[in-house]
C-alpha cells in the first residue's frame, strides 16, 4: 500500500509530464478555488 506522501508525489509528478510546470500549478490553484465533487 502507498503513503499519502507517495501518492502525492506520483499525482503531482503526473500533472506536470502532462500540463508542465506552470499549468499543473494552475489546475491544483483552479481544483482548490472552486466547488468541484469529483464523484459526479
Amino acid at each position: 500500500m502507498k503513503t499519502n506522501t507517495v501518492i502525492k508525489q506520483e499525482g503531482i509528478s503526473a500533472l506536470i509530464s502532462k500540463l508542465g510546470y506552470v499549468d499543473a500549478e494552475r489546475f491544483i490553484v483552479l481544483m482548490n478555488s472552486e466547488p468541484f465533487d469529483y464523484t459526479k
